[in-house]
């Protein structure tokens, strides 16, 4: 994740990790869209469109009118309009790729709704919003005293100050409804600012606190997902997974959005596969249905009281229940066995071509000892220095 305070030096740099723009964890850029319009000149005539998008702390982004047809770029901080005040963000998508962008989050986006962006902001509009960023965090550990104080079931899980520093937002999980009008009064008396609670799911939480998911890389809805659709356990089923809550749960508590990646690949490989795959009547008996491969296209069936398992294509499954619909049962399972299928254990293999680890032994081993060659040196020896 990127730096608490990652924002513009007087000399361009980013502030915080001091890395001179190339922050490798990605939080400088975090959800960020590339414009691959940008190269391209619009026709005669044709007017720039007037609406950017603007992100905000985390994955918060809005659209705003650029009535004063100002020339911005990704990267430059604005001011926009709220209400009450104003407020401190990020242009991240602007021209004809913000269009886009219009159609496919609100397509139902009434001109008359949208709010104006007032214009770049000043240095001195910039260190008033970085101060804020720095409050943040004890401004969340105080709320969090409070709501213990007041036996509140609920948790907050961050917090976000406006860029005037006239109103902070807390985004909040609960399972059920919360009375929080006491809390609200507490934190109006000790923070001094207008108090604004936001309700998010387990999900929206995830994504905004950030963290390292079990493949070992960042979450995807810190990184780059901003739209979390509905994951179910059929998914699971589908993708021959084992329901493990343990393993299919991410941080957030619910199903991992990565089931659904790869589950349309699944589906279009399951049509193959016939429907109706419990069991199988033979003459020797009824086989059941243990695993389907999908990747292998091979479907594992086996009789009660056997150990082994019987491997057959979809295609013979299929001419098997056909004959067990017309009431004709094959003699045996064995003879719809396309090919033997061996499986290989994994083990060391010479990828290199080298010869075996001891092929030095017999170069490298000590010579016999020769009594006579020793007796030889001896008598050289009495000669050479006579008494």
């Amino acid at each position: 994740m990127g730096c608490e305070n990652c924002s513009t030096g007087l000399d361009g740099a980013p502030k915080g990790c001091k890395n001179n723009g190339t922050c490798s964890s990605g939080g400088c850029d975090k959800l960020e869209v590339y414009d691959w319009l940008a190269n391209l000149e619009l026709p005669t005539g044709y007017q720039p469109y007037d609406i950017v998008e603007v992100r905000f702390k985390n994955s918060r982004k809005n659209f705003f009118r650029n009535v004063a047809q100002l020339a911005l770029y990704p990267g430059d901080v604005v001011l926009v309009e709220t209400n009450p005040g104003y407020d401190v963000g990020v242009v991240s998508v602007t021209g004809e790729l913000a269009r886009i962008q219009v159609k496919k989050k609100s397509p139902n986006l009434k001109p008359l709704e949208i709010k104006k962006l007032l214009r770049i902001a000043n240095q001195e509009e910039i260190d008033k919003w970085i101060k804020g960023r720095s409050l943040e965090k004890e401004l969340m550990y105080k709320s969090r005293t409070l709501a213990l104080n007041l036996n509140l079931d609920m948790k907050i899980s961050d917090v976000e100050y406006q860029g005037d520093l006239s109103k902070a937002t807390f985004y909040y999980t609960a399972e059920g409804r919360v009375d929080f009008r006491q809390l609200i009064k507490d934190m109006a008396d000790d923070f001094r600012v207008r108090i604004e609670m936001r309700q998010i799911g387990s999900r929206q939480e995830a994504s905004r606190l950030g963290g390292i998911g079990s493949c070992g890389r960042e979450l995807c809805c810190t990184n780059w997902l901003t739209d979390f659709r509905s994951v179910s356990t059929s998914a699971a089923r589908y993708q021959q997974l084992s329901l493990n809550p343990q393993k299919l749960a991410g941080q957030c508590g619910k199903l991992k959005c990565c089931l659904n990646y790869e589950l349309d690949s699944y589906l279009d490989a399951l049509k193959s596969f016939p429907k109706n795959e419990g069991k199988l009547k033979t003459e020797k008996g009824e086989a059941f249905h243990f695993k389907t491969d999908v990747f292998k296209g091979l479907m594992w069936y086996g009789y009660k009281g056997e150990m082994g398992l019987i491997a057959i294509t979809p295609e013979r499954v299929k001419e098997i229940l056909k004959l067990n619909k017309e009431g004709k049962n094959p003699k045996d399972l064995n003879d719809f066995i396309e090919k033997e299928i061996k499986e290989v254990e994994i083990g060391y293999s010479n990828v290199v071509g080298q010869d075996s680890l001891n092929r030095f032994e017999k170069s490298f081993s000590k010579k016999p000892y020769n009594k006579n060659r020793n007796k030889k040196k001896n008598n050289f020896s009495q000669k050479s220095n006579p008494s």
